[in-house]
């Protein structure tokens, strides 16, 4: 027999974004849903150190920092599902979702905090050696090469960026990109070219991440040069990939309104396209992604589901 839960809030994800909406709509009294997904705890779960989030002022675990946020979801009484929803209908409300393990979600309101994940290379040493030296996030991780050598990947806004930003820290900054120009705004080229501490490696594709060292880290890359096919090293302490991000919306496509994959929302809310649906986090945020700001967006939406709830209730009982 297939298993149904209802509830009047449903949240997908559980990063940061969907357990601070979950603590704030379970302390609302909505008694929420999270449905964990593919990655229960989001992003922070592969993520070691982490320095900038609010309240502590040593470094804590990313793993442990999100045991301590559904520990705290639940203690308000919000339900933890280890499930991933596989289907959806948003045709009206109640909204209906099924999840793989045959188990369907009936829910008066849906979060949508299904997060965002970087692009990799998919090259050798890459997954080997992040948290040790290899990153996708320079605002996270920059602070850590503080006076090293560190090379970005990549050759658009975001790489560009990354490569700016990481000059507050290092001296020794390279941008590889794999073609003879930039697709970044023309703006933020010509700050590149200005800075001193920036040098381009032109046409040049990372082979492979080199570790070495006790204990095991980050040392170089291989480089190919995507013309002549030349072989070369360079040296570096950190090695930043700056590809892009993959929201996670398949779900949604044809269903809401995205931009570039990432659900859009009003502005200034989490609102999206339709009624009692909104979004948190990094699955609608290109421009931020950080833990913080997508905990404080888990909170946006928990305090918009309340607000939408209550005139939901108000009309109803008008009505009657």
């Amino acid at each position: 027999m297939t298993a149904t839960h209802s509830t009047r809030m449903l949240i997908l994800g559980s990063g940061p974004a969907g357990l601070s909406a979950a603590i704030y709509g379970a302390r609302a009294g909505l008694a929420p849903i999270v449905v964990q997904g593919m990655q229960p705890g989001g992003q922070l779960t592969i993520t070691t150190d982490v320095e900038n989030y609010p309240g502590f002022k040593d470094v804590i675990q990313g793993p442990w920092l999100m045991e301590q946020m559904q520990a705290q979801a639940e203690h308000v009484g919000a339900q933890m599902m280890y499930d991933q929803i596989v289907d959806i209908d948003l045709s009206e409300r109640p909204f209906r979702l099924k999840g793989d393990s045959g188990t369907l979600y009936v829910a008066d309101t849906l979060v949508i905090c299904t997060g965002a994940q970087a692009k990799w290379l998919g090259v050798p040493g890459e997954e080997h050696l992040q948290g040790k030296g290899v990153s996708a996030c320079a605002t996270c991780d920059g602070f850590f090469y503080r006076g090293k050598k560190v090379v970005v990947i990549g050759g658009g806004n975001t790489a560009v960026e990354e490569a700016l930003y990481l000059t507050n820290h290092s001296h020794d900054v390279t941008l590889i990109h794999r073609r003879d120009s930039l697709r970044a705004e023309k703006i933020l080229q010509a700050r590149l070219h200005a800075h001193p501490n920036i040098k381009v490696l032109w046409n040049k594709a990372v082979d492979q991440f080199v570790g070495g060292g006790t204990p095991e880290g980050l040392v170089g890359v291989d480089l190919i040069d995507t013309v002549t096919g030349e072989k070369s090293h360079v040296t570096t302490d950190g090695g930043f990939v700056a590809i892009g991000h993959h929201p996670a919306t398949e779900l949604f496509e044809g269903k809401l309104p995205l931009d570039e994959g990432y659900i859009v929302v009003e502005k200034g809310t989490t609102r999206t396209a339709i009624p009692g649906v909104f979004a948190a986090g990094d699955v609608t945020d290109k421009i931020y992604r950080q833990a913080v700001t997508a905990a404080g967006m888990g909170c946006m939406a928990a305090l918009d589901v309340e607000k939408f709830l209550a005139e939901q209730d108000f009309e109803e009982l008008v009505e009657a």
